[in-house]
Order: structure tokens, then sequence, then C-alpha cells
């Protein structure tokens, strides 16, 4: 498949942000994204060519935000939304191994649907773990460091060095990756060697520290990003669509002979290169 052949669906409901600059991140890459809000795949009463089937396309993305206004828990609405009248589709549009990915807000709608950390059921009853308030109890916005750990699992990532450092922004009050109590260790053992955790924060020696603001929500495991056990459904907290140039970063400077890009075009084009690939 060609980088022009893949249509990509940027979701959006009321609240959402970050859809235009995803879609630049794709358009730059030659792919077709297309800004897609959840009503013209779920409302029957809209014109006929607004309406649009998940079907329709090799990648959804959702973007950052505060959907539904974050009430509830951040995420949460539209992962209700999303399952009370797509899951079928979802899970349909998964198992074929088509790509999925959430950034910010969209990566906190993918866990409060279940989709990540993953589990069998696709979309579960209930998710398996929680992006919950930052430990600093603030919003936190900031240039952050993360390391991405991923061994090749990840078809979201592939194109970024492995255990490259990256620097990428965040925007987020409740970033805190959480796991259940009763079962947290032997999950974290399982995320680790099944090779779903993708980037971990680190501070400005590349190491993994605890301390804030180097790991600046509390995440467990300093977990920056996730992906499910077959790689094609992806989350992370920081905003790789905010940093396409270099010159986003505020360490840009110290990027001599690294061309143009910013870290954050590794992603997505990760993503593309795994569609025309597979499909």
């Amino acid at each position: 498949m060609k980088a022009e052949e893949i249509k990509v669906a940027v979701m959006v409901m009321e609240g959402t942000n970050n859809e235009v600059a995803t879609s630049d991140a794709f358009s730059m890459l030659g792919a077709t994204p297309e800004i897609v809000h959840i009503n013209q795949f779920q409302k029957k009463d809209i014109p006929r060519d607004m309406k649009r089937k998940i079907g329709d396309y090799q990648c959804l993305i959702f973007p950052g935000g505060f959907s539904g206004g974050d009430y509830v828990r951040a995420g949460a609405i539209w992962a209700a939304r999303m399952k009370a009248t797509l899951k079928d589709d979802i899970v349909k549009f998964v198992r074929e191994g088509y790509p999925v990915g959430g950034v910010c807000n969209g990566f906190q709608v993918l866990v409060e649907l279940g989709l990540l950390p993953g589990s069998p059921a696709v979309v579960p009853d209930y998710p398996s773990a929680v992006l919950r308030q930052n430990k600093s109890s603030h919003f936190e916005c900031r240039h952050v460091l993360l390391r991405h750990v991923s061994r090749g699992n990840c078809a979201w990532t592939n194109n970024v060095g492995h255990d490259a450092v990256v620097e990428m922004p965040i925007a987020h009050g409740e970033g805190n990756f959480t796991l259940p109590l009763d079962c947290e260790d032997a999950t974290l053992k399982a995320l680790v060697a099944n090779d779903q955790i993708v980037f971990r924060y680190v501070d400005e020696g590349g190491d993994f520290s605890e301390v804030y603001p180097w790991n600046p929500n509390g995440s467990i495991y300093n977990i920056a990003g996730v992906c499910n056990g077959e790689g094609n459904v992806f989350g992370m907290m920081p905003h790789p669509e905010r940093v396409l140039s270099k010159y986003l970063l505020q360490r840009w400077h110290h990027m001599k002979g690294a061309g143009e890009e910013g870290p954050g075009v590794a992603v997505f084009s990760s993503v593309l290169d795994h569609i025309k690939r597979r499909f």
C-alpha cells in the first residue's frame, strides 16, 4: 500500500484539540488524513455525504484535549460513547491488525476503553488500568525526556531508535498511569515481558528517576507510553504532533547535523511504514 492510499481517521468530539496538528503530521508524510467527528460514525440523521464507517480507514488516532470536559475521569465520556455504539467495529478493526493510536486525552480514552494495556476481550467490561490525577495535583505543562524502551513490538515507534532519549512536551492533569493494586507487580512484570512498555520518563542524564519533575505525574515504572500485546494499539501522554520540527524543542541547538525533523515525526512515519508493509 502506498502512503497516499492510507486513510487516517483523526477522531474528534466536543472538547478535543490538537486534531489539526495531528492531521498535518500525516499529511506531511503523504498519507490521507480526515478529521472525523464521532457523530459521523454514530448518528443516522446526518447527510449521507458526512457519514463514515471505521472500516473506511486503515488507521485511527485519538488526539489530545478535554473530551466531554474531562468529567467523571479524563477520557471516560468519550470511551463510553464509543463503547455504547461502536464497540463491535472497534473490536473488528483491532483484531484485523489495523493500528489505533491515542495521545494525551486520546491515551486516556484508549485506557478507559480497555484497549490499553489490552486484554483478550479487546474491549473488556472494565478497564485494567487508569490514568489518574498527577501526584503533584497540578496541571503539568512542560517538556520532558523519554527513553524509547520498546524492543520492536510497537508498530507506532519502530522508526524511533531503540534506547533513544527524546524530548517531547506534555500538557495534562491526569497522566499518572496506575495499575490495580491487587495485581500491580504481576501486571507490570507481564507488560515488561510482553514488550508493551514503549516510553519511560528519564532525567537529564537519561536515567530512570521517580523524582519530580523527571517523572512529571508519578506514573508507575516511569511509564509514558504503552501498547497492547499485538503492538497495533498504542498510547502516550507526551505530544509527538507538537514536535514535528526540531526548532520546537527546548534543546534544539544541541541537535547539530540532525536535519530539520523533530522527534515526533518518527512516531507517525513508523505507523505509516507498518501499514505499507502489512496491508
